[in-house]
Formats: structure tokens, C-alpha cells, sequence
């Protein structure tokens, strides 16, 4: 695949750094044939041959995202923004402090014109379904108001489109009853203003409604929307919720000889269901909203992940995902 420059790998983010993150991105260079830079303490980065742009600091899980990224400017994390920001790189991946990753790509790239808010989009598998739901915004803006949703779901249908092929993507408002009067003043007031239609410029999107959390998984909507700190919850209750079935259904297998049995004959049929929930074939959230393409991958990322998260990197890049997200808002910032 060709890129005008090299993905930036924050080497140093996330629970498996640098050795796993290393081993990824050293992977997405062979298998993927694309152009890789390690963003990172040299002497931390072990005898990799990819090239290396250095930064003496790193940004912990623990850190306050804000204060890590205006202390630390020789950070990981900010230099790979930076790289992004002056053209050295195409675009950044990041496992690390998902609250700092966001700030360090808003403050070093600046938003897409038009945009409010960034938000976080991720992608959720849905069984049956060949392609996922997109939730937003899944962790960045705690406290929204409605014009903001109303961008989430401009943003979050051009991102359907552009990366999962969906032609005219079903958005729905995350909510605690399918009827417009349900929910607290923010979800009233989204839902009035995303029911004008007027939000979805060059026919990107559709409303659907109110959705419950129970749709998430579901054929029904493509888009949810929803603010940063609802969909966290929800997003980690669905990841949850996932790990505690496989457990379960693994528990059973082994229960005794009859189940084990019946294990070895069902476990080539559910394989590939655990591949498609398994969260390392996402690869990561992308940061919809930012000048530059930042995939924030989850903490506890395998080398498997990150080969994912610089697969969806690079066609982030090469399908011009932001400007399919600038065209979609369009206008002045508002909020």
C-alpha cells in the first residue's frame, strides 16, 4: 500500500510496551507491506530494524491526560502527533492513555474544520452482520451538549461509509426507551434536532430513532450516538458482558468427558465467531474529528492488534477519511 509517509507506532503506549507494540509494528512492515516509524526511547526499543523517531518521556495509563501532554512535549505520544501534524508521518497508532492520545492529536493536529468536538468511534462486531456498529462518542467528552451529538452523527455516518462500504448508514440516539420522549433533557433535545434531517449533508445518514443499549450488537442501526461517558460504560459493559460468555461456554466445554466431547466438535464452528468478538481483529477506535488520522488501540493490545490498528491506519489514510468527516460537518464549529 502506498502512503505519502510512514504510520507513527507510539512504541511506548499501552501494558505490553515497548516489546509487544515493537513486535506489531515490525509485523504491519512485513505482512502488510507498509511504511512503519517507532515513536520512542531508542535504548527501550530493543534491536528492531524500523526507524526510530526519538522521544526521551512517556505519558503513563495512570498520568492526568492533560497535564501529560502539556509537561510532557517529548512524550511518545505528542511526538508521534507532532509527526502527523508536520507531514513526517501519514498517521499515529496508539495503545497508550487513551485520555492523552486525544489530547496530544487535538492540540499538535487541531480539529478538522468544522468540528466541535472530536470523539472516539468504535467499531463493535456484530454477529451475523458483515459489518460492525459504530458507537460514539466511546470515552472523550464526558459532558456534551446536543449540537454536539448532532456532529457525532455526522461524523460517525461518514465514517461508516467511507470505512465499512455502508451507502446510507442508520443512525440511532442511545437512549433509555425507543420513544422520542424518553431520556434526560440532553437526549430529548438531540433527538429533536437530529429528527429535522436537516444534519445529514449530501444524504450521509439516516435517523432511526431512539435505541437501547440492547441494540448495540444488533441489525437494526449502523450508528449510535451518544456522550463520552455513556458510551464508555456501555462499551466496556458490552466487552464485559463477552469475556464472561466465552469463560462460561469454554467452563462447559471442560465440564466433563460428554462436554468435552461435544467441545471438539463445536469449537471449529464458534472459532470464527470468537475471532470477529475478539477485540485485537478491530485493531482500535479512530479519533474522528482531528486534522490527521489517529487510531487509539486498547490498552492491553497484543502485536496481533497493532498489525490491525496499521491496517485501518493506512486505509484511513488512502480513502481521505478526513475529509469524508470535513465534508460531512461542514460550517463553523458550534457549541
Amino acid at each position: 500500500m502506498t502512503l505519502p509517509a510512514p504510520i507513527a507506532v507510539d512504541a511506548m503506549g499501552g501494558d505490553r510496551a515497548p516489546d509487544e507494540i515493537v513486535a506489531g509494528a515490525e509485523r504491519a512492515a512485513a505482512e502488510l507491506d507498509l511504511p512503519i516509524v517507532l515513536v520512542g526511547d531508542p535504548d527501550r526499543l530493543g534491536s528492531s530494524s524500523l526507524p526510530v523517531i526519538g522521544a526521551s518521556e512517556v505519558i503513563a495509563m495512570h498520568d492526568d491526560p492533560g497535564r501529560g501532554v502539556r509537561r510532557k512535549k517529548d512524550s511518545s505520544l505528542v511526538r508521534a502527533a507532532e509527526a502527523v501534524r508536520d507531514g513526517r508521518a501519514s498517521a499515529m497508532v496508539s495503545a497508550g492513555n487513551t485520555g492523552a492520545t486525544w489530547g496530544a492529536a487535538l492540540l499538535r493536529m487541531g480539529r478538522t474544520k468544522g468540528v466541535a468536538r472530536p470523539a472516539i468511534a468504535t467499531p463493535i462486531p456484530r454477529p451475523g452482520v458483515d459489518t460492525p456498529l459504530v458507537l460514539l462518542d466511546a470515552g472523550a467528552n464526558t459532558d456534551c451538549n446536543a449540537e454536539w451529538l448532532v456532529q457525532f452523527a455526522q461524523m460517525g455516518a461518514a465514517f461508516a461509509r467511507n470505512r465499512f462500504g455502508i451507502e446510507a448508514p442508520r443512525v440511532g440516539l442511545l437512549s433509555i426507551g425507543e420513544e422520542p420522549g424518553k431520556g434526560d433533557s440532553l437526549r430529548k433535545e438531540t433527538h429533536a434536532l437530529l429528527a429535522e434531517g436537516g444534519w445529514a449533508r449530501a444524504g450521509v445518514g439516516a435517523f432511526v430513532g431512539n435505541v437501547e443499549g440492547r441494540d448495540l450488537m444488533g441489525p437494526d442501526v449502523d450508528v449510535v450516538v451518544t456522550d463520552g461517558f455513556t458510551g464508555n460504560v456501555a462499551l466496556k459493559s458490552l466487552e464485559g458482558a463477552m469475556r464472561a460468555l466465552v469463560a462460561a461456554v469454554l467452563g462447559a466445554f471442560d465440564a466433563d468427558a460428554a462436554t468435552r466431547a461435544a467441545g471438539e466438535i463445536l469449537m471449529p464452528a464458534l472459532l470464527p465467531l470468537y475471532g470477529q468478538l475478539d477485540p485485537d481483529t478491530t485493531g482500535g477506535a479512530v479519533l474522528l474529528g482531528v486534522d490527521g488520522v489517529c487510531i487509539i488501540s486498547h490498552g492491553s493490545s497484543s502485536a496481533t492488534a497493532i498489525v490491525n490498528a496499521c491496517r485501518v491506519a493506512a486505509d484511513s489514510v488512502t480513502s481521505d477519511l478526513v475529509g469524508a468527516v470535513t465534508a460531512a460537518v461542514g460550517g463553523p464549529p458550534t457549541g
